[in-house]
């Protein structure tokens, strides 16, 4: 049996923004984490006692650190689907049906 056969007479799309968007992302990534990661770093160097007001400042910043990356790798795996799914197209192993019972189908008189 021969695994993932290529559907005959497929042609394949060509790339568009989700190739130019997947090969942004380290950058984005790196800036979304350096933002919030930056001012985190100098509450912590900066002071030896955390108020409770930079406290609640670098819980904020962990939020927005946090929901960059989630944003980001949901984008990542969105421009990864639309890549496969511009891909080749694959024909899978036919199947055969069993007999059926004609039997079943018949509704019976009320």
């Amino acid at each position: 049996m021969k695994y993932l056969n290529k559907l005959p007479g497929f042609i394949k799309t060509p790339s568009g923004l989700e190739w130019i968007l997947f090969k942004k992302l380290p950058l984005i990534l790196s800036i979304g984490t350096a933002t919030a990661c930056i001012p985190m770093l100098m509450i912590y160097v900066g002071n030896e006692i955390i108020t409770p007001d930079q406290q609640r400042v670098i819980y904020q910043l962990l939020g927005v650190l946090f929901s960059v990356w989630f944003f980001v790798g949901a984008i990542a795996i969105g421009c990864i689907v639309v890549i496969i799914m511009k891909g080749p197209a694959y024909v899978a192993d036919p199947y055969e049906l069993p007999k059926e019972n004609k039997k079943l189908e018949q509704h019976p008189n009320l």
